[in-house]
């Protein structure tokens, strides 16, 4: 750190920024669970962006930035006939992954969604691959793992939405350090081109919050992997680094954009994330209100009957559910809804069931789901907080309750973690893989999602798999 602001002499790098490229550049992965978990994620990944290609409102974004700005021998973007510059290629991959929200989370004093990083790490693989460098799907799994933990290790004790900042600002900073090792970039190159990522500062968060919950949120992960992959080319070019652009006085991140705070660094990097990641199996929901959906989801077959006699529905969530997604009033967009808590209780509750779909204006228009809205009420569990934060449960606990107007009630139900939690892996990663395989079969063709299914069957086979005959099979034309 530099104390005399007059001072013109460079310092030694941060020690925060070499940590990210020896990591990055040197470590060594070993842990088998983290590459069985890795392959898992990868299938997820790809099933939520093939998800998404059926929404015009994430289409009408990818492809070439105007018409013609294509690239042969490029990196492809699955599930489209689309032939890219990298750069807008990990836009593309970024934004169709994350629209829907249903790819994995990380909660800690930072929330996140890991997986966002792949737009970088399969832009990059597919572009170096073709252009001679040959990488395997491994390689893949290999800087899924690395971005996995350098996102989800620094949001551990680093609260960036608590000064207002999105969480997305980590994918840039992941991204940029794994995409430039990708690359060929040396260790230094990784900590010029990860310098820019944090002088890049971050988004502001209000895009996820009432009143101005938009779309953004489902493209501002691409947004984030484009940028990192643009550093990393840049730094490969000579482009120049900030060696205390986290610890300058005044002007370092910490002064301009941390309160002052130093950054933690809680636990060296490792395979840890990876192996604890939580996936979203069954619901395209805000994370923190999966396990409510789920609750909600039991209570159906006994209030079917009986919603005419609703009056009223008891939420006890956590205290990042109520300061995240409890929302009245209106709601203007499916963004808007889907980080709804009372919207996505209300939907099992009526119909049974909470797809993509039920977050668009056909749905949202039934009278009844806002009628049945008004009648809920969302109070924090003290106990669901502490054992959310406890370091050694990690749950993410929601009950739900129904009373009617005649003065009976429902069951409690309480679910303390979802499906996609460690805990239920056993029980989870068939509906996972079931996820994948549907979402296949209604994006391609029949003899290509056989092909698809096959070539991801084995995971021996498919680590080995050259990256441009993997990425090559998931293109269409």
């Amino acid at each position: 750190m530099s104390h005399d602001v007059k001072s013109a002499e460079r310092p030694a790098p941060d020690a925060l920024l070499t940590a990210i490229a020896d990591y990055a550049i040197g470590h060594r992965i070993d842990s088998a669970l983290a590459y069985e978990t890795a392959t898992y994620c990868l299938l997820d990944t790809l099933a939520c962006g093939f998800q998404a290609l059926a929404y015009p409102a994430c289409t009408k974004l990818l492809g070439p930035v105007v018409p013609g700005a294509t690239l042969k021998g490029g990196a492809r973007v699955p599930g489209t006939p689309y032939e890219l510059d990298p750069v807008n290629a990990a836009f593309n991959v970024g934004a169709m992954i994350r629209w829907l929200d249903f790819n994995d989370t990380w909660l800690a004093a930072e929330w996140g969604h890991p997986s966002d990083n792949l737009g970088a790490i399969l832009a990059v693989a597919d572009y170096r691959s073709r252009a001679g460098h040959a990488l395997t799907v491994k390689d893949v799994l290999t800087g899924m793992i690395k971005a996995h933990e350098i996102q989800g290790v620094l949001a551990l004790e680093n609260s960036f939405n608590r000064v207002g900042l999105d969480h997305v600002l980590l994918v840039r900073v992941a991204s940029t350090a794994v995409a430039t090792a990708m690359l060929g970039g040396t260790r230094d190159q990784v900590i010029d081109a990860v310098s820019n990522a944090w002088i890049d500062g971050g988004a502001l968060r209000t895009y996820r919050h009432a009143p101005n919950t938009g779309s953004r949120k489902s493209w501002a992960a691409g947004d984030a992997t484009s940028r990192a992959v643009r550093l990393a080319l840049f730094a490969l070019r000579g482009e120049m680094g900030y060696p205390s652009a986290l610890t300058a006085k005044t002007w370092g991140f910490q002064d301009v954009l941390f309160k002052g705070k130093t950054l933690a660094l809680p636990r060296p990097f490792g395979s840890y994330v990876m192996e604890n990641v939580l996936f979203k199996i069954s619901y395209p929901a805000e994370f923190h209100a999966q396990t409510a959906v789920e609750a909600a989801m039991t209570l159906h077959p006994q209030v079917r009957a009986r919603l005419d006699r609703i009056a009223k529905v008891v939420i006890e969530t956590q205290e990042p559910g109520v300061r995240i997604i409890d929302k009245t009033g209106p709601l203007a967009n499916p963004a808007d809804r889907d980080h709804c808590i009372q919207y996505m209780v209300a939907i099992p509750l009526l119909f049974g069931r909470l797809g993509a779909a039920d977050y668009e204006d056909e749905i949202a228009r039934d009278p009844r789901v806002d009628a049945l809205r008004a009648k809920m009420q969302v109070r924090e569990n003290p106990a669901f907080t502490e054992e959310y934060y406890a370091a050694d449960k990690r749950h993410i606990g929601n009950a739900v309750q129904v009373f009617f107007d005649d003065g009976s009630a429902s069951e409690r139900v309480q679910v303390d973690f979802p499906i996609g939690h460690r805990k239920r892996r056993a029980e989870g990663m068939p509906v996972l893989l079931r996820k994948f395989e549907a979402s296949v079969d209604a994006h391609f063709s029949p003899a290509q999602a056989r092909m698809i299914k096959a070539m991801c069957a084995d995971r021996s086979k498919l680590a080995a798999l050259p990256v441009t005959d993997f990425v090559g099979a998931l293109a269409t034309v």
